[in-house]
């Protein structure tokens, strides 16, 4: 859980500092919104590649070589002199995710007995809204009052001490089975793996395509000042925190109703955002009401795969590591390319309707086939 949290809070990071980031090397807030496509992208690729290479490897030696790569990441960031240094160390915290989540996100069952892998699942996602909540507030109150580099300063550090607790306390983790590239291929032909997909993707895409340029929003259409976006991030990840144990409790007996619920609170906050995002009291409403739909979506999601490939568990943790974070990239990418063309309040309302459609995507799985066939066979879809 502390792996994953130092991982999304250095992986969201910029989204408290973008303007900040950008104004240091006189780029746009969508140029800088490259810092958060680059990790998803290098993160896709790496979580088939980087899991399926390292197969044979203990899983606790990987998951300890990830965290020190992402250290090394927050301290090229500190010191970089051009915003291209910093893209390269986005790059790293690309592999780094790819190679961490898709090991690390399907360990519940190998850490704690059976019965409980449903609530240890829930406390490994929880880092998720814990770096929203705790990690990009401290680290833009700290970049507020000491600079942006001293943000991704302090992340290392706290990165180092992670790592150091990550080999103290986690057991050896030989690995039993080595993923292979050819088991991924298999899980697409699973019908419950291409829902989880759709709907991975069109939630992901609505969320970070606007969370992303959330800063922006609040200083533009709402006109707070920093000290009062911080409390925002934090009330935002709060909010997430709660829908984190939401989903994770709801989303074992009923993934797809989870699901939609949570792509229904995110499409409903950020459609209206435009409209009662102009005071800071209809702001923070809303965010509250978006932290609680995407508290919940990580969850819901490795949930939704594990339970299409009961069979193959990190496999499914590849696919779902891959899907989110390629979307999280193309997200960043489509949101900035708006955002420097149009308006904040634009970027808010494409992501409500990338939302919608992914309710309706529930909708049509519900029609089209029982709950109960969730995680059959191909052969018995």
């Amino acid at each position: 859980m502390l792996g994953i949290f130092s991982i999304v809070t250095t992986e969201i990071l910029p989204i408290g500092l973008l303007t900040s980031i950008g104004s240091s090397f006189t780029v746009s807030d969508g140029m800088a919104g490259l810092m958060m496509t680059m990790p998803g992208f290098l993160a896709a690729v790496a979580a088939p590649l980087v899991t399926a290479a390292t197969g044979r490897v203990d899983r606790r030696v990987m998951l300890g070589a990830f965290v020190l790569l992402l250290a090394l990441a927050d301290f090229l960031a500190a010191a970089a002199s051009n915003y291209w240094l910093v893209l390269v160390s986005r790059v790293m915290v690309g592999i780094t995710i790819g190679g961490f989540w898709s090991i690390g996100a399907g360990l519940a069952g190998r850490l704690v007995p059976a019965r409980s892998v449903g609530r240890a699942t829930s406390v490994i996602f929880s880092a998720v809204p814990l770096g929203s909540v705790l990690g990009v507030p401290l680290g833009t109150f700290i970049g507020d009052a000491a600079g942006w580099r001293t943000a991704f300063l302090v992340m290392g550090g706290f990165t180092l001490a992670v790592l150091a607790l990550l080999l103290l306390v986690v057991p050896p983790l030989p690995s039993d089975r080595a993923t292979r590239l050819d088991a991924l291929g298999g899980m697409f032909r699973r019908v419950d793996t291409r829902f989880a997909l759709a709907m991975t993707f069109l939630v992901v895409l609505a969320h970070f395509g606007t969370y992303t340029y959330v800063t922006p929003f609040l200083e533009q259409v709402t006109q707070v000042g920093p000290g009062l976006i911080t409390v925002c991030l934090l009330v935002y990840g709060a909010a997430g925190i709660a829908g984190n144990f939401l989903g994770g409790s709801t989303a074992g007996r009923h993934p797809r109703a989870a699901f939609a619920a949570a792509a229904a609170l995110i499409a409903g906050a950020t459609l209206l955002l435009p409209v009662l995002g102009r005071s800071a009291v209809g702001a923070v409403a809303l965010l509250i009401v978006w932290g609680v739909g995407y508290g919940a979506v990580p969850v819901c999601s490795q949930t939704w795969f594990a339970k299409a490939a009961p069979d193959s568990p990190e496999a499914s943790s590849v696919l779902f590591t891959a899907s989110f974070q390629a979307t999280i990239s193309i997200g960043a990418l489509v949101g900035g390319a708006v955002l420097d063309r149009s308006s904040p309040s634009t970027v808010m309302v494409l992501g409500g309707s990338a939302a919608v459609l992914s309710v309706l995507v529930a909708g049509a799985h519900r029609a089209g086939r029982p709950l109960g066939a969730i995680g059959r066979r191909p052969g018995r879809d």
